[in-house]
C-alpha cells in the first residue's frame, strides 16, 4: 500500500479527528466513524496511525540540546494543585536576566511536543515554563488518550490558578527579568486568554486556536496576539464576539487567520501541521514576545 499523504485524507476525517481529540465523539464511535473513510485501499489501522501524533520523530529540539539549560522543576499552585511540574528552559550561554513565558500544553498534559515547544522558546532567547496541569494525577502519562482521559478530571479553572501560580513563579525567577508573558495551544489557547484577563500584569499572551472568554474582557491589560486556522470551525465562531469585545474596551490585539489551516496547525506532529502557517506564527510569536517583553 502506498504511504499516506495529507492530500489523501479528506477534510471530514481532519473534522472527525478534532471531535474525538476534544472528546465530542468516544473512541468506540470515532473508529465506527473512520471506517467509513477506509476505502480505495485504504484502512481503518492505517488512517488511524497516520493522523496521531508521532512524537518520536517529529522533536526539533532534543532534551540534552548542548546550547539550552533545561530542566524539569517543581513550584507551588496553592490555590490549584499544590506543587506542580514544569519544563523550565533557557539559553545555556547568554548572561543577565531574561524575559519569561509560560507554555501551556493542549488538553492532553505536558507531553513531548509541548515539551518541545518549551524549549523551542528557550532558544529563541526567553526563560520557558511548560507546567503540566495533570501532576496531581502523575503527570502525563505516555499516551495522549490517556493523557486527556486524565485531563477531563481536573477542574479547568483550578488548572487555570496551576498556570497563573507558574507566571508568578517565572516571574520571581532569578533569571527572569520579571517581564512574563504566555503562548497556550488549544486549551493552552484558552488559558492564554483567561490569563490575559485574571492576570493585571500580564505582559502578553498569544493564544493559538483558543478558546475565548465570555466576561471581564474590560480587565485585559496585556496585548494579545491571536492565531486562527481558517478552517478551525469550532474555535473561529467565537471570534467575532470576543474582537468586538475587544474593540468596545480598547484593547490592544493583533490577530491572524491562516487560509486552509486546521485546529492544531501549528503542532507538527500530526498531519494537521501546516508547515507555512505554523512557521509563519511562531516567528510572530517569536517577534511579538521580543517587543512587548524586552
Amino acid at each position: 500500500m502506498k504511504k499516506l499523504k495529507k492530500e489523501d485524507i479528506t477534510q471530514e476525517v481532519f473534522d472527525l479527528y478534532d471531535d474525538y481529540a476534544h472528546d465530542r465523539v468516544s473512541r468506540r464511535l470515532f473508529l465506527d466513524k473512520l471506517s467509513t473513510y477506509a476505502v480505495g485501499g485504504l484502512t481503518v489501522s492505517s488512517l488511524l496511525s497516520f493522523i496521531s501524533p508521532d512524537y518520536v520523530k517529529k522533536i526539533q529540539i532534543q532534551q540534552d540540546d548542548s546550547r539550552l539549560r533545561s530542566e524539569f522543576i517543581n513550584y507551588d499552585s496553592p490555590k490549584g494543585g499544590g506543587s506542580m511540574k514544569g519544563l523550565l528552559s533557557r539559553p545555556k550561554d547568554v548572561k543577565g536576566k531574561l524575559p519569561g513565558i509560560v507554555v501551556v500544553h493542549e488538553n492532553r498534559g505536558l507531553n513531548p511536543h509541548i515539551e518541545d515547544v518549551g524549549r523551542r522558546a528557550g532558544l529563541a532567547g526567553f526563560v520557558s515554563l511548560a507546567p503540566d496541569a495533570l501532576t496531581p494525577l502523575g503527570g502525563y502519562p505516555g499516551t495522549d488518550d490517556e493523557g486527556r482521559t486524565l485531563q477531563r478530571q481536573r477542574d479547568r479553572n483550578e488548572m487555570l490558578e496551576d498556570f497563573i501560580a507558574a507566571f508568578e513563579f517565572l516571574k520571581k525567577h532569578p533569571d527572569c527579568s520579571g517581564k512574563v508573558g504566555v503562548v497556550g495551544f488549544c486549551f493552552g489557547g484558552w488559558i492564554s486568554n483567561m490569563m490575559a484577563v485574571r492576570v493585571p500584569d500580564l505582559s502578553a499572551a498569544v493564544p493559538f486556536y483558543g478558546g475565548q472568554p465570555k466576561e471581564d474582557i474590560d480587565k485585559i491589560k496585556a496585548p494579545l496576539l491571536l492565531h486562527f486556522g481558517d478552517l478551525d470551525k469550532r474555535v473561529n465562531a467565537g471570534w467575532p464576539a470576543y474582537e468586538a469585545a475587544l474593540k468596545e474596551h480598547g484593547k490592544a490585539y493583533e490577530a491572524h487567520m491562516y487560509e486552509n489551516a486546521n485546529h492544531g496547525f501549528h503542532n507538527d506532529t500530526t498531519p494537521r501541521y501546516d508547515r507555512e502557517a505554523a512557521t509563519l506564527a511562531w516567528s510572530r510569536t517569536v517577534d511579538f514576545f521580543k517587543e512587548k517583553l524586552g
